[in-house]
């Protein structure tokens, strides 16, 4: 379940799911990685290849838009059969309940009006 709650600063709300979701997916891909390292190895830099060259099109002042949304696809071609090695239960976006979602829109909504109503105090807590 995912716990929001109050930044040091005091004045946003925290969602921590990057544990949540990144975690098990290094954990995959490392596993993935030493059971086929030459199959991952190459999905990895195929895939590098394509994020630097949408980066480069998405930066790049005179890159026409049909080529930059060609770099994007095949960036989330590649990002996709790395993600196809891993296993099925690694999700990449949280899957809640009914009751989940539920409380954590009810856990939302207190603490962000607890800030907007005392910005000081959660500031200090």
């Amino acid at each position: 379940m995912i716990r929001p709650g109050i930044t040091a600063a005091g004045d946003r709300v925290c969602l921590p799911v990057g544990e949540q979701l990144f975690v098990p997916l290094v954990d995959a891909l490392a596993v993935a990685y030493t059971e086929d390292p030459e199959a991952v190895g190459r999905l990895l830099a195929g895939h590098a290849v394509r994020v630097l060259a949408l980066d480069f099109a998405e930066c790049s002042l005179d890159m026409p838009e049909h080529e930059r949304s060609m770099r994007a696809a095949e960036a989330d071609g590649t990002r996709e059969a790395l993600l196809g090695e891993l296993p099925d239960e690694v999700q990449r976006d949280p899957l809640l309940t009914p009751d989940d979602a539920i409380t954590l829109g009810t856990r939302l909504t207190k603490i962000a009006g607890f800030i907007r109503l005392h910005p000081r105090k959660a500031r200090r807590a």
